[in-house]
């Protein structure tokens, strides 16, 4: 490391926006805006190779780490003409963490550093407004006491509160400066209490701990999860960027406020934003007040005339050029932060906005007509996954909710519905019209009815390639798998959403497509195919070397797909036509047959039932391929594995409790995945194989003969692990296929 600390500010910045990796996001860009000449608070990146260090040497910093910190303050003092230290004209300090890829709210930010006893006094005199001074004090008491010494936020919190109840207001904005002086002795006895020690008086030692903690808060819990959940390396670190502080909380003249370039829901090519009067950058991320538009363009009569564009015009306009320059250099959306102090406009951050997937595809299309971006950066800047929510109901953004745990997003979609434990309660209340949530630990085949009625599933065990997973995306239902804090009583039909006790019967909304679980209904919004999404799949048609088919099993999953562009069905799998409540017992006497008369003939109730799923499937696709894989999962996944479903079993088709009990344990596999499934079974019991094939072949004369038109069928031999395997499935196929064209005198495409 020759270098850890880099300047920016007019025309001594020494970053760019190239040098991410070594500044982060925020410090490369911070550069970046000063290079472009745009108005920046002058400052300094302490580099990620630092946080490396840090980690590599037992939370230790390089020893030539502050010499070339305290160069750098002397830049910012030189440029300000204050000085940090100082009681009676101290430069204050925000520092922030920043990693090369944006980690919004997931590390820890300190503002207002440098403050003190003494020199709150002298921010109170040098400013001639008292209420900032310890406005600004109190603040950074509390959120250095939080980040750096780790003591509880909501002490200081309440005690913001009880000052509020004890005068009877309802903002912060109401606190007079005597309320704020009290506030800061109270918020030193909260540290004395908890620490034993004051709160630190000296800047310097301040800023030490502030850089540590930064650095510290790259493994800070939030920061890790939402490093998974993005596939983002710990090794990277973060960079600290340190800043001379500016204010929007001095006055009338001041705000403090975020922007984008445009609107990050739906894509609209308009400055959006928010922003407050005389407040500072956290109490509009914090939601602590209640924000105005940027733009009077708004619905709203009332905000409208509270909009900067009203109260702060010069501001507004110096903010659309700003935008511009932006939006045009990055040649993306940006979202940038900004406060304004005594009228004058300054930058704190500019980074490519967070957006959902309607906007990053309306953005991408209008950036590739406006000639700021070829079709494939357009391409690139969509994520093909975020294109999930634009095919599954979604949460209206607008609507409040009531949050209630996360579990993993396994199948997209957004519903709701009256929660259910049992899948025979879920198919009666399906019956009777009611939308329901079926809830289990986790789901089997059992469940197929329930998972089926229901509009959406819920376990709190299993992952994203489950049973409850596969089959609900299958289904194309809503589904959040593996929810560990969701615990349920059976017994008392009482579910436990963390510490939250719920009935069943309550109606709950789940959010397939981020894993959130919400109290209540919570209104959804069906998409719609916009005219930007039909434009960017037909770039994407034009570059695309892959065909696409889908999985599909039922005449609907067929039409879905066709509507959506399939090339064909990729894999049909006939299992799954097994588990209807009308053919499962047919399957299970087939299983439980003694001998091949008995087999054949449960058997020959099956074959109609499959031909007409054929004849369905290939009618829909109208000539295109079509994969049917032959059964293929072991067979004690049919049975019953309860004694009640067992005896229920029994009474239906007469076969004895024990023999079932017998037969399901017989042909139970300690690895399902392994063992006599798959093309073993047609080599045990080829009669299974002959009436399948003869089910697709027979489905395909007959539709050729209705469209006239060639049906494309493939047949696939499941889990084959030698060729001799494949021979004797192939025979079978070979000889039913020459039966039937021969019986029916029609040729096929196989």
């Amino acid at each position: 490391m020759q270098k850890l600390v880099y300047y920016f500010g007019d025309r001594q910045t020494e970053g760019k926006a190239e040098m991410r990796d070594l500044l982060g996001g925020k410090g490369a860009n911070l550069a970046e805006m000063c290079n472009l000449g745009l108005p920046v608070p002058h400052g300094f990146t302490i580099s990620t190779e630092v946080c490396t260090y840090y980690y590599n040497n037992n939370k230790s910093l390089p020893e030539k780490l502050k010499l070339e910190i305290k160069k750098n303050i002397k830049k910012i003092e030189n440029f300000t003409k204050m000085k940090f230290g100082s009681n009676s004209n101290p430069l204050l300090l925000s520092v922030r963490s920043g990693s090369r890829a944006s980690m919004p709210g997931m590390m820890d930010t300190i503002l207002n550093l440098g403050l003190n006893n003494e020199a709150v006094n002298g921010l109170a005199q040098s400013t001639k407004n008292e209420r900032f001074a310890f406005d600004s004090y109190r603040r950074f008491i509390q959120m250095y006491s939080d980040v750096v010494l780790e003591i509880d936020n909501s002490l200081f919190e309440d005690a913001l509160e009880d000052i509020k109840i004890e005068n009877g207001y309802s903002e912060d904005t109401e606190l007079t400066p005597q309320n704020l002086k009290d506030l800061t002795e109270t918020y030193k006895k909260i540290v004395l209490n908890e620490l034993n020690r004051p709160f630190p008086q000296d800047p310097s030692e301040q800023l030490w701990g502030a850089i540590s903690a930064v650095f510290s808060s790259w493994m800070n819990n939030r920061a890790i999860t939402y490093r998974k959940l993005n596939n983002l390396p710990s090794s990277w670190g973060t960079a600290v960027n340190i800043q001379s502080m500016v204010f929007g909380n001095m006055g009338e003249d001041c705000a403090t406020g975020v922007a984008f370039t445009r609107n990050p829901n739906n894509g609209e090519n308009i400055f959006y934003g928010e922003y407050l009067i005389n407040a500072q950058g956290e109490d509009v991320v914090a939601g602590i007040r209640t924000p105005y538009p940027l733009s009077k363009d708004t619905e709203d009569d009332f905000t409208a005339d509270k909009s900067l564009e009203v109260k702060m015009p010069k501001i507004y306009d110096e903010l659309l050029e700003c935008r511009s320059v932006l939006e045009k250099h990055y040649g993306d959306m940006q979202d940038i932060e900004f406060t304004v102090q005594d009228n004058k406009l300054f930058l704190l951050q500019t980074r490519n906005g967070k957006r959902t997937a309607e906007a990053a595809i309306k953005i991408a299309v209008d950036m590739v007509h406006e000639g700021k971006i070829n079709t494939n950066d357009a391409l690139i800047r969509v994520e093909p996954e975020s294109l999930n929510q634009l095919l599954h109901p979604t949460l209206d953004n607008n609507a409040k909710s009531d949050f209630l745990i996360r579990g993993m997003p396994a199948s997209p979609g957004a519903v709701s519905g009256k929660i259910v434990l049992e899948s025979d309660d879920a198919v009666k209340l399906s019956a009777a019209g009611e939308s329901v949530i079926l809830v289990r630990l986790e789901t089997s085949p059992e469940d197929i009815a329930g998972m089926h009625a229901a509009s959406g599933i819920l376990t709190s065990r299993g992952g994203m390639t489950s049973h409850a997973a596969v089959v609900a995306r299958g289904m194309g239902r809503a589904c959040i798998t593996g929810a560990n804090e969701l615990r349920i009583d059976f017994e008392n039909k009482i579910i436990f959403f963390g510490e939250k006790k719920i009935k069943s019967g309550t109606e709950i909304t789940i959010d397939g497509s981020s894993g959130n679980v919400y109290l209540g209904q919570v209104p959804t919004v069906y998409p719609e195919m916009s005219e930007s999404f039909v434009t960017l799949m037909k770039w994407a048609d034009k570059l695309r070397r892959l065909k696409v088919r889908t999985n599909a099993e039922t005449p609907n999953d067929a039409k879905t797909a066709i509507k959506f562009g399939a090339e064909g069905i990729g894999l049909c799998r006939t299992e799954h036509m097994f588990f209807d409540e009308n053919r499962i017992n047919v399957m299970r006497q087939m299983i439980l047959a003694e001998d091949s008369n008995e087999r054949e003939n449960a058997l020959d109730k099956l074959l109609p039932m499959q031909r007409k799923d054929f004849e369905d499937l290939f009618l829909i696709m109208k000539g295109l391929p079509v994969t049917i894989r032959l059964l293929d999962p072991p067979l004690h996944e049919f049975l019953p594995n309860n004694e009640k479903d067992m005896i229920s079993l029994s009474t239906t088709t007469g076969i004895s409790l024990e023999k079932i009990k017998e037969q399901s344990l017989k042909l139970h596999e300690a690895n399902p995945m392994l063992g006599h499934r798959g093309c073993r079974l047609a080599v045990s019991y080829p009669e299974i194989c002959e009436m399948q094939s003869k089910a697709i072949f027979e489905a395909a004369v007959n539709i050729q003969k209705k469209i006239n038109q060639k049906v494309n069928v493939e047949i696939m031999i499941p889990l084959a692990s030698t060729s001799k395997e494949i021979d004797v499935c192939k025979e079978i196929i070979d000889k039913v296929a020459s039966t039937i064209t021969i019986k029916m005198k029609e040729k096929l495409i196989i």
